[in-house]
């Protein structure tokens, strides 16, 4: 799946935090990804201050920011 077909439906300031979310859409066997401004984690002092990126199908946004915001 390419990241142009995908929308954003979360951001956060750490990994693991996204991770979390990103397992918790995946549990639920929706395709999930993320996307940091750090170098593939090499360098994550390049992400600061910026958005970690939760993706889902546009199909499944709204589905996705529910189980996200815990409804």
């Amino acid at each position: 799946m390419d990241f142009h077909d995908m929308v954003v439906v979360a951001t956060y300031t750490d990994h693991p935090s996204a991770e979390a979310a990103l397992s918790l859409l995946r549990s639920e066997g929706l395709e999930a990804e993320m996307s940091a401004d750090d170098a593939g984690g090499e360098l994550p002092n390049l992400d600061i201050g910026r958005s970690i990126r939760v993706y889902v199908e546009p199909k499944d946004a709204e589905f996705a920011r529910g189980l996200l915001e815990g409804g």
